[in-house]
């Protein structure tokens, strides 16, 4: 729907094979296909289409499972604690100029059990992207708020992805000290971690424990919930 979003609230909210999309293109800035704020939720097999801000996964514990998800700048975005299990990533064409970020997390308090986990999943350019790739700079995420945290998780990059990985929050040096942006086990073209940024925040995970921590059993205690949806998923690495 142009310049709306479907919102979801409430508790245990699940949906399957629908597509959330909005239209209003990446002329028309933010534009979000879905907010949720639904506790519990499931997506499964769902896509969500947009450019900026396509997928605002607002608050509470969210999972999505072999999902679509596309966009241009900050299309995953949020404050939820929420994990993305085989999902896939298309990074579509933005305006001339501008850059690519897939997440922008939210974190307010280094108190909130909040996050994005990106686990299992592949990132790469959508077919609009793909012949002009080489043009255009696509970054992991960057810091919304104070203590953004941010992993993936035995994830695919395609080379579209910066060698830094990660990119400032308007070419400050906001939140570079107590963000927490994590990468564990990627592989692809994009994932090594030589050049990536310096950040005292930033994090090669080399322990299974650390990893395991963002994980469906851990992060977001999927293993007392999600039986119940019938939505397959994996609890751990």
């Amino acid at each position: 729907m142009l310049g709306e979003a479907t919102w979801v609230d409430g508790i245990a909210f699940i949906a399957r094979g629908i597509t959330f999309r909005n239209t209003a293109g990446p002329q028309n800035s933010q534009a979000v296909a879905l907010r949720s704020a639904s506790d519990l939720s499931v997506f499964y097999s769902c896509g969500f289409e947009g450019y900026q801000d396509t997928l605002f996964v607002l608050a509470q514990r969210q999972f999505y499972k072999s999902c679509y998800i596309y966009g241009t700048i900050d299309f995953i975005f949020g404050n939820a604690a929420v994990i993305f299990q085989n999902c896939f990533i298309l990074v579509r064409k933005p305006l001339w100029g501008q850059v690519n970020v897939i997440t922008a997390q939210g974190r307010v308090d280094p108190f909130q059990n909040t996050g994005i986990s990106i686990h299992n999943s592949l990132v790469s350019p959508a077919p609009d992207l793909l012949p002009v790739a080489h043009l255009y700079n696509t970054y992991l995420g960057r810091p919304w708020m104070q203590y953004s945290r941010t992993v993936y998780l035995k994830t695919y990059f395609d080379g579209i992805v910066n060698s830094a990985g990660w990119l400032p929050w308007e070419n400050t040096n906001f939140a570079f000290d107590t963000l927490y942006y994590g990468e564990y086990m990627n592989f692809g073209p994009g994932s090594s971690t030589q050049y990536r940024v310096k950040w005292r925040g930033y994090h090669v995970i080399t322990s299974t424990k650390t990893a395991s921590q963002f994980t469906v059993a851990s992060f977001i205690a999927g293993g007392a919930w999600l039986p119940a949806t019938g939505v397959p998923f994996t609890a751990g690495l």
